[in-house]
């Protein structure tokens, strides 16, 4: 049995690998440079998870977890009016951990979407539903906060994930880049 319930700050650890594999390693790679591994980016993404103040935060998280009580998918999401708030962390952070000044990332979100920064489900739990079950939570959520639209960006390269999307009723709105990646911003209305 499968449940969706909030994220609670113990899941962080989980919750941050997760993270990391929605927006794959290429991608954090491309945040945290060569000097650094992806297990010192996963202890970072892991302090920011931790926080109540971060676009990563538990606190804009869902996750699914299985009958023992494990979490196997988590979606993070916050209202796009936000993301320079909630981005802040991110970027002193990779200042001062990865010394990567990174402050001209281009938005991915804006005022009037929920934004769906990251959805991962564990690979062994993959083709259940699980993916879809995180996203009518993330619909859920649009509705209580009087938000109409719930959007997120998908990798060109990730197929599987943008007929996901477009199944549920996602559109293209635009192309936009992300983490040094083309992607595609989709947006549904709720």
């Amino acid at each position: 049995m499968i449940s969706i319930c909030q994220a609670r700050k113990e899941d962080a650890s989980v919750i941050a690998r997760l993270i990391i594999e929605a927006m794959t390693v290429e991608c954090c790679e491309h945040f945290y440079g060569a000097r650094f591994t992806i297990d010192d980016f996963a202890v970072f993404m892991e302090s920011l998870v931790r926080r109540e103040d971060t676009q990563y935060s538990y606190v804009n998280t869902a996750v699914a977890k299985n009958e023992h009580n494990e979490v196997i998918g988590a979606v993070v999401s916050y209202n796009g009016a936000d993301l320079h708030r909630l981005r802040e962390p991110f970027l002193q952070g990779m200042r001062q951990h990865f010394q990567r000044d990174i402050q001209n990332i281009p938005d991915e979100t804006q005022a009037g979407e929920l934004y769906i920064d990251s959805l991962a489900v564990n690979p062994a739990y993959r083709k259940m539903g699980i993916g879809t079950q995180l996203l009518q939570s993330t619909f859920q959520k649009a509705r209580d906060l009087k938000i109409n639209c719930v959007g997120l960006l998908v990798d060109y390269n990730n197929e599987k994930a943008a007929q996901l999307y477009t199944a549920l009723g996602f559109q293209p709105v635009n192309d936009a880049s992300w983490g040094g990646h083309p992607m595609k911003h989709l947006q549904i209305n709720v």
